[in-house]
Order: structure tokens, then C-alpha cells, then sequence
């Protein structure tokens, strides 16, 4: 379904999808993990890798993402990416259920998560630049950079032998946040992916904050993060 370009206006629908994508990203990965269990266990007997379940997942949101959010085809394009995204959860039980979790494992699962969380808000960036919205397209392209900040400043302070444990929006919330608004606007109401957007540019925008202080401050303490 394409949509006419839509406004921008901040809604409390999308305040609303915020508290929910907090909550849902809490229960929802272990219940969707033990549901996924008979079909990795299946991929485990037939021969299927865990790190070939995280690149084919990739492809697939891919195809979603360039193949149908880049035209304005936003249902399809979430219900492939959705599909898709349940091998993030499929590849690590695999890897664990193999006795096979290794350090490449984790590292190609990171680099794949960079990677589709990048096509989704650049498919989404190309849609609104064909369509004139420079609201919209300014929100997209705040969430792709500050999207990429947050997880970047966690691998560092990590990389640092810091943890950084803590993020209003992480990427379950990302993904959920662009999803919601991304279903409103596939259904005809035009105004629920850009106001999703921005919620998310905000929201990201603090998170990258809200990490960096609290690094700062536990170091400054000479406190363990």
C-alpha cells in the first residue's frame, strides 16, 4: 500500500507505543525464545549453523527493508522484518543448545544487528526522500545516526572494561517504536511513522546522554560500572 506524505505531529499513540515497547522487549524475548525452541531444535538436527541463521535473518530484513519500506509498502515490510528478526532470538538458543556460543558467534550477531538496524532507517530515509517529506526524513536520518551512537558507546565502555548497562531506548525499543508507527502509516494514518521517528530521535538522542553521564559518573566515583 503506498501513502501520501504524512505530517509530523507528535501523537499519544506514539507516546503511548514508547512505554509499551519497553515492557514488550522485557517478557517478549524469553516467550518468543521458549515458542521458537521445536524450530531450532529442528534446524539443529537438519545441520543449519547458528551463524548461518544470523546471515539469512540479515537478508531477509534486507529484503524488507529495500525491497518494500524503500517503496512505501510499510505492512509488508514489517511483517517480513518481524519474521525475520526472530532468528536474533533463534541463533543464540541454537548456539547454546549446541554448546557451540563462541566469540566470532557473538561478534557476527552484533555486526548482522548493525547492519539491518541500518537498511530498516535507510529504507525509510529513501521512501521519504522520494515522497518530499524533509520533516520526516530529517527524523529518519537523527535515528540512524544516534541508533548506531547508542549501541556504539555500550561496545566501547565494554571495550574499556566498563559495562554500560543501562538505555531508555535500546534496540528492542528501536525496533519496536519504527514498527508501531510503521503499521499506523501502512494503514492509512499517515502521521504514525513520523511521529514515531521523532519520538525515537529523542529518545536515542537521550539514551547516547543518559549512557555517556552515567560512565562518567560511576568513573569519577571510582566505582566498577
Amino acid at each position: 500500500m503506498r501513502v501520501s506524505p504524512p505530517s509530523s505531529a507528535v501523537t499519544p499513540t506514539a507516546i503511548v507505543s514508547a512505554i509499551m515497547a519497553k515492557i514488550l522487549s522485557v517478557v517478549g524475548k524469553a516467550g518468543t525464545a521458549r515458542l521458537l525452541d521445536p524450530l531450532s531444535r529442528a534446524l539443529l538436527r537438519a545441520g543449519v549453523s547458528p551463524n548461518a541463521v544470523t546471515v539469512v535473518g540479515t537478508l531477509g530484513v534486507l529484503v524488507g527493508a529495500f525491497g518494500f519500506a524503500a517503496r512505501g509498502h510499510f505492512v509488508a515490510a514489517v511483517l517480513i522484518i518481524l519474521v525475520c528478526g526472530l532468528t536474533d532470538v533463534m541463533d543464540g538458543a541454537m548456539a547454546r543448545a549446541r554448546g557451540s556460543a563462541s566469540r566470532y558467534g557473538a561478534l557476527l550477531d552484533s555486526t548482522m544487528d548493525r547492519i539491518a538496524d541500518g537498511a530498516i532507517f535507510a529504507g525509510i530515509i529513501w521512501w521519504y526522500a522520494g515522497t518530499g517529506d524533509r520533516w520526516a526524513l530529517a527524523a529518519a536520518l537523527i535515528c540512524l545516526v544516534a541508533g548506531q551512537v547508542v549501541s556504539y558507546v555500550k561496545a566501547r565502555a565494554e571495550g574499556l572494561g566498563m559495562s554500560c548497562h543501562v538505555g531508555l531506548v535500546e534496540r528492542a525499543e528501536r525496533l519496536i517504536i519504527v514498527g508501531v508507527g510503521a503499521l499506523l502509516t501502512g494503514f492509512g494514518l499517515a502521521w504514525g511513522l513520523p511521529a514515531s521517528l521523532w519520538l525515537l530521535a529523542a529518545g536515542s538522542i537521550f539514551t547516547v546522554g543518559q549512557r555517556m553521564w552515567h560512565v562518567r559518573r560511576h568513573e569519577a566515583a571510582g566505582e566498577a560500572v
